[in-house]
């Protein structure tokens, strides 16, 4: 990056002594801070900064800077809203990693499976951020011997592909401070809303489904089968989450429960858990705060325009095209619920929640994700088919019989099937 960038902006120098944490959030819209390493050793969420190299965060950033050995950094921003932490529980993520490491290391000698790690907690209490931390020293310390698996079953957010979606990745390599774990052919799967409670039926499918192929995965390859797996859950923790969690838990075969600052939770899983699964307690960062529903809309919106634009370090240029109505295969997951007395013989009423209707392009799919499906006809298991890519309806012109569809990739789109999300994205570029 060119050493003049952010030199007109007020110049900050920040000394952080060991165990201690820098914290700063870029809230304004054009605002932009600039961080540099000066000298020492520190990282963000366990990605190790490079000494000399200006770091540029702009509008939704949320950053911690640690060090272990103390360091000196220089911040230049116009409204310095920064602050320096004292105490971290940086040093509890710390002894799960070791602890982690050594079974892994464990697993390595015995060719079993490595630890199985689900991290649980209510909303906003850091899950991803510590998922990202134990994920990047498992790669960073393990060395090449390591590759992890990261799962991340938090629909509302969509870490590894966007939100309305499950996804599980292999890593390999450290997470970039900007753009995340290097993503190589990622697991994904459709689920088409932002809550767990609009389609539970079809959630524990996919979950189900998704731990199937996991467990394959780590079978059929011994540095992943023995670097284990980390799981990263939604923010819904009671009532019919908490009954999701425990089938995750039983699906993923987990040994490993992580609970983040909520100890009721932590006591429930102790008695409900099989004596064999390990369930600790953690404190959430003081950096963590709670968003509001508008900061959480904000996000997603952020988070599937990064999917089809890119960041502003790694640029991307989709394409717009348009589609006839004739040439595409639009389904939706789950049919209205009807009463008992008029369901067919022997099907049950959570059946309709899994099936496949077929959707009539039209003005009511306008702005909405669709996810394209690696099947070609509805004759195959869709719901268990894991997902290619997305394309956003931008225009439907029903005279003329078209869709306007913002794509990844030039046409023509695939022979596959288009699965309509209730999620939705409004181009305003």
């Amino acid at each position: 990056m060119d050493d003049q960038i952010g030199k007109d902006v007020p110049e900050h120098d920040v000394k952080l002594s060991p165990d201690s944490e820098l914290r700063f959030e870029v809230e304004n819209k054009n605002e932009t801070v600039f961080l540099e390493l000066k000298s020492g050793i520190a990282e963000i969420f366990g990605t190790e900064l490079v000494k000399g190299k200006t770091y540029t965060f702009t509008t939704g950033a949320k950053i911690a800077v640690f060090t272990w050995q103390g360091c000196e950094l220089i911040i230049r921003t116009k409204k310095d809203t920064s602050y320096i932490a004292k105490e971290t529980p940086m040093m509890f993520y710390l002894n799960c990693h070791c602890c982690l490491e050594q079974l892994r290391q464990k697993a390595e000698q015995d060719d079993s499976k490595g630890p199985i790690t689900m991290i649980v907690g209510p909303t906003d209490v850091g899950k991803s951020t510590l998922s990202k931390i134990l994920l990047n020293y498992a790669v960073r310390m393990g060395g090449l011997s390591r590759r992890p698996i990261f799962v991340d079953l938090d629909v509302g957010q969509g870490h590894i592909s966007i939100p309305g979606t499950v996804g599980a990745m292999i890593v390999e390599r450290p997470a970039s401070v900007y753009d995340g774990f290097p993503q190589m052919a990622p697991l994904v799967y459709h689920y088409g809303q932002t809550s767990i409670n609009s389609n539970p039926v079809l959630y524990n499918t996919i979950i189900s489904r998704m731990a199937d192929l996991v467990h394959q995965r780590m079978e059929s390859n011994k540095k992943v089968k023995a670097s284990g797996v980390i799981i990263n859950t939604m923010g819904w923790i009671k009532g019919k989450g908490y009954q999701h969690l425990t089938h995750i838990a039983q699906a993923f075969e987990v040994s490993i429960i992580l609970v983040l600052d909520q100890e009721r939770l932590y006591n429930e899983l102790v008695r409900d858990m099989p004596s064999f699964v390990k369930v600790t307690l953690l404190p959430k960062s003081g950096g963590v705060v709670e968003r509001t529903p508008a900061v959480r809309s904000e996000a997603r919106n952020f988070r599937i325009r990064e999917y089809f634009y890119g960041t502003p370090q790694c640029q991307l240029h989709p394409h717009s095209f348009d589609v006839k109505f004739t040439d595409v295969k639009i389904y939706r997951i789950g049919a209205p619920a009807l009463p008992d007395s008029c369901m067919p013989l022997g099907m049950k009423s959570d059946d309709y929640l899994t099936k496949l209707v077929a959707v009539t392009p039209g003005p009511s799919i306008l702005h909405h994700i669709l996810s394209v499906s690696h099947a070609t006809s509805p004759d195959e298991d869709v719901i268990k088919s894991n997902i290619a890519g997305f394309v956003c309806i931008t225009n439907v012109d029903t005279e003329r019989q078209l869709l306007t569809v913002l794509s990844p990739q030039p046409k023509p789109l695939p022979d596959a099937c288009l699965i309509l999300s209730d999620v939705s994205f409004m181009d305003n570029r």
